[in-house]
């Protein structure tokens, strides 16, 4: 269910919010359930889609950006202003499916590196929406590939702990100035 924030889809020199990066405590700690959605909830998905169009993201989770809340942002068409975004608050994998596939995957958190990751190719959903209505949302492809990567950051992974090709993990990141000490591996 597309959002009703409208947010112009336009980079901004001054993103209202600072990104954080790889090797940031911030991005490692877990996300706290959002209690109630109000205005405050609306103003910082509005700040945060702000942010992720300055920075080409088609995605950002509250923790990029400091902010220890379960809220994510997405928008997988940020050159179409007809498209909505989508806004989970709380979002909760129902299911899973069995069948994966990898594909390239960055992030604003780790700019300039893509790595291979494998994940589930469809996953199903529960959140609530920018007015904490529930909803539920099954999705395959780049959006289900989203939405998992972004509730990693929600339990403090980021998608480089998922990379399995280690020597292509190293290059990458000492290429673009992060060091591997940072990964945390998830098994």
């Amino acid at each position: 269910m597309p959002s009703e924030i409208a947010v112009e889809k336009k980079k901004l020199k001054n993103p209202p919010l600072q990104l954080h990066y790889l090797g940031d405590r911030v991005l490692r700690q877990p996300a706290k359930r959002v209690n109630k959605v109000d205005d405050e909830i609306r103003d910082l998905a509005k700040k945060m889609l702000q942010t992720m169009y300055s920075s080409d993201g088609i995605g950002l989770a509250a923790p990029q950006v400091g902010i220890h809340k379960q809220l994510v942002v997405i928008d997988l068409e940020p050159d179409d202003p007809k498209n909505p975004p989508l806004i989970l608050i709380n979002p909760i994998i129902k299911q899973t499916s069995k069948q994966t596939s990898v594909a390239q995957e960055g992030c604003l958190s780790i700019p300039g590196v893509s790595l291979d990751v494998k994940r589930p190719e469809s996953v199903e959903i529960s959140y609530k929406d920018e007015f904490g209505r529930p909803k539920t949302l099954k999705a395959n492809d780049l959006l289900a590939r989203c939405i998992l990567h972004e509730m990693d950051h929600l339990n403090g992974v980021v998608f480089v702990d998922r990379v399995e090709n280690s020597l292509a993990l190293g290059e990458e990141l000492s290429k673009n100035g992060f060091s591997q000490q940072a990964v945390k591996p998830v098994v």
